[in-house]
């Protein structure tokens, strides 16, 4: 279920809680399909949002809440003048330290690999300090 609140600063504000249980990404899904829908995104713009939010949910889920069902994931989003869209994504987690990730690259690590095409397919990305909360920007 999408909740939108107004501000006249910005075009439309959006909030979404996910219980950390893998169930929740089919929640996530439909909240991205209703927005691509509103928007009118394109077929890039709606991969690149559906990969990287899935992402940064999954690894809010299990590994910030450890799949806590209790524990919740919140997304917001504000669509800027209908021209880009923020979402901040926090999990009530511990966090986790972004410089100490290994190499994604290297073929023999597994992980990072979620957060390194988070890098890559957002036009910004931006990790809070405690490492439970990121904010990725998407030009519409």
């Amino acid at each position: 279920m999408i909740n939108q609140i107004e501000n006249p600063d910005i075009t439309s504000v959006y909030t979404l809680q996910l219980a950390s249980t893998t169930n929740s990404i089919t929640l996530l899904e439909n909240f991205i399909d209703e927005l691509s829908i509103k928007f009118g995104f394109s077929d890039l713009l709606y991969a690149n949002v559906l990969t990287c939010l899935s992402e940064a949910v999954v690894n809010g889920i299990v590994h910030g809440n450890r799949q806590s069902p209790e524990k919740k994931v919140y997304i917001n989003l504000e669509v800027i003048k209908e021209e880009q869209l923020v979402f901040t994504i926090t999990d009530e987690g511990d966090g986790f330290n972004l410089n100490s990730l290994p190499n994604s690259a290297a073929t023999e690590n597994l992980t990072g690999r979620g957060v390194f095409l988070i890098n890559k397919l957002a036009d910004q990305c931006i990790f809070n300090s405690k490492g439970n909360e990121l904010e990725l920007h998407f030009k519409i």
